[in-house]
């Protein structure tokens, strides 16, 4: 995907990571996309939810399955406010996404680009193309902001 596309819908994974924080929820959001077209959204909810499961890009991912009746969601494109954790990479590889555009890296439990490269190994039956570093400064502030905020 091209940069001025990726960042125009990074600014809508931004809006839904907004959402997540409006409902004190750590503020990452998601959208899934087919031809340049929202298939799914989804922002964070494992509070609110009492759902583990609950990240944005899970959330995405079921309402996309949903809209489109099927699980395997080939030639979709994931973009996404934080890089995903294990659980996520694992989902975004099931559902066969093809592509996945990441805002800001997450040192501790990214499992895409930080750690473990769940997109590219060998030892699963699918990658995912990866971009990041989309808005990463817009990604990372509105994280750091709301930690900053819960801290004091």
């Amino acid at each position: 995907m091209e940069r001025n596309l990726a960042e125009f819908w990074m600014k809508e994974a931004l809006l839904e990571a907004a959402k997540a924080e409006a409902e004190g929820e750590v503020p990452v959001g998601a959208v899934l996309l087919i031809h340049d077209k929202i298939i799914g959204r989804g922002h964070n909810r494992s509070i609110r939810s009492h759902d583990p499961t609950a990240h944005a890009e899970i959330m995405a991912l079921r309402h996309a399955a949903q809209s489109m009746g099927n699980y395997r969601l080939p030639g979709s494109v994931m973009v996404v406010t934080v890089e995903p954790c294990v659980m996520c990479a694992g989902a975004l590889i099931h559902a066969r996404v093809e592509e996945l555009i990441i805002g800001a890296a997450d040192p501790k439990a990214g499992a895409i680009i930080s750690h473990f490269h769940l997109g590219q190994t060998d030892q699963l039956n699918h990658r995912i193309e990866t971009v990041s570093g989309i808005l990463e400064t817009e990604c990372r502030s509105m994280l750091q902001a709301f930690f900053e905020a819960r801290r004091a």
